[in-house]
């Protein structure tokens, strides 16, 4: 009767041994086709990311952040709040001052140089003024064909005529802009570095003046009066 028992007692713990191997096999099997199919997804991804622009992400990042402003701005104005004061308020004293110091360095005010910076940037303000309309851009595409894009061999005279509306916006153009040059006068800003060879701000537009036109020629005598080696 000892054996009998003890033979039972050994073939149940077989058993048990072969069911607990089995699950585990069975947890095994689900776990690699778990992780195939991630591997897949993330193969798929992968490819989708390499075959979309290198800045894509940038790009989303920007999408996004224009419209969460929107969202933001649309909120504030139901609620009768001012949005831009309600950004700042939510902006700390230290990322204030460095958002400042960044568009500082980014665009500084250096004034005026020669007329030819400032009709470059008089034209990078203008374009980045410019709305298009894409309506009567694709007619007149359609209407002219391969002399839209005004190849070397192209002839556009008499097949172009500005539009009054065209004409119309110009001349409020050119008029906003003598009014405001009219009027124009902004603070320079003022360089910490520079040396100080003036006694009021009417000697220092004049010395700017005479550096200018004759910077170049008293470059040395200059030095040699700042070293005291002057003959």
């Amino acid at each position: 009767m000892a054996s009998s028992s003890g033979a039972s007692g050994s073939s149940m713990s077989f058993a048990e041994r072969q069911a607990e191997r089995m699950k585990k096999l069975r947890d095994l099997h689900l776990k690699r086709n778990e992780a195939r199919q991630l591997n897949h997804q993330e193969v798929v991804e992968e490819d989708k990311r390499q075959k979309m622009p290198t800045n894509w992400e940038a790009r989303k990042r920007r999408a996004d952040w224009i419209l969460q402003e929107e969202e933001d701005r649309n909120a504030a104005a139901e609620n009768g709040e001012d949005y831009d004061r309600v950004k700042l308020l939510e902006i700390s004293a230290v990322d204030a001052e460095k958002l400042d110091r960044k568009k500082k360095k980014k665009n500084p005010d250096s004034g005026f140089a020669d007329y030819e910076q400032a009709t470059i940037r008089q034209y990078n303000r203008l374009v980045k003024g410019i709305k298009p309309d894409m309506e009567k851009y694709d007619d007149q595409r359609k209407k002219l064909g391969d002399a839209f894009y005004n190849e070397k061999n192209s002839i556009l005279h008499g097949q172009f005529k500005d539009s009054k509306e065209g004409i119309d916006r110009m001349v409020e153009d050119l008029e906003k802009q003598v009014a405001k040059r009219e009027k124009y006068s902004r603070r320079r800003m003022h360089n910490d570095d520079a040396d100080i060879d003036y006694i009021n701000e009417r000697n220092m537009n004049f010395n700017k003046k005479l550096e200018r036109f004759y910077g170049q020629h008293t470059a040395e005598i200059k030095q040699n009066l700042e070293r005291g080696t002057a003959v």
